[in-house]
């Protein structure tokens, strides 16, 4: 294909600029708001999925389980599938199935138990010498998860949560397609489904450059927080 060939295949001056930025905009904010309620929760997930892995107790052998099996059955559900199974639930939360807001209780529920397992990991990964040593200084649970659990394993936290926001940026744009807005919608009903190559050309651009984007804050983090 040649470049008039091109020229006519991609009509930029097709594309509506101001759409094109505000469905930027919801992608950015679906993206950030996820992001940090899935970094809480799936903290908390992988924590106690952590806390409870090694136990003798049965009583929290099973909480273990419970939990476990929560992450591994919404881990496993793909995104496109569960945002459908979760309507009502949507509703039931934010009051709507369509927008930007309507996308945030699916996006958190398909990656916080994903985050979940690579902060139990990162947990695992800590020397255990160093968690044995504040303990014998008299530290306790708590002093032990804030003080060297966290502190210790943050670099691969933050490393899991850009892992993570990647994903969710992909997510967004498979919620679009349902009427989530932001770049995906825009690419799906006015570039596809208009038959406007253009629009779709731009809206994957722009989401390539927010993935870029989110990749080098968190490795410039990384780098920070990481001492050794």
């Amino acid at each position: 294909m040649d470049s008039r060939g091109l020229a006519s295949y991609f009509e930029f001056k097709n594309v509506n600029w101001p759409n094109l930025w505000a469905a930027t905009w919801e992608t950015v904010w679906m993206t950030v708001v996820s992001v940090a309620i899935v970094a809480v929760l799936g903290l908390l997930l992988g924590l106690l999925l952590y806390e409870t892995s090694d136990s003798k107790s049965f009583a929290v052998r099973a909480l273990n389980w419970i939990v476990a099996l929560f992450v591994n059955v919404f881990r496993s559900i793909p995104f496109i599938i569960l945002i459908v199974l979760l309507l009502p639930v949507t509703q039931v939360i934010v009051g709507a199935i369509t927008g930007a807001k309507a996308a945030i209780p699916s996006l958190v529920i398909s990656a916080a138990p994903f985050y979940a397992r690579l902060v139990e990991l990162a947990f695992h990964e800590v020397d255990g010498g160093v968690i044995e040593a504040a303990d014998a200084m008299g530290a306790t649970k708590w002093q032990i998860v804030y003080k060297v659990l966290i502190p210790e394993s943050l670099p691969a936290l933050v490393s899991g949560i850009t892992v993570t926001a990647i994903s969710l940026i992909g997510y967004t744009a498979m919620a679009g397609a349902i009427g989530a807005g932001g770049l995906g919608q825009l690419a799906y009903t006015d570039g596809f489904q208009s038959y406007n190559n253009a629009i779709t050309l731009v809206a994957t651009a722009v989401i390539v450059v927010i993935v870029f984007v989110f990749q080098y804050l968190g490795d410039f983090s990384v780098r920070k927080i990481d001492k050794r």
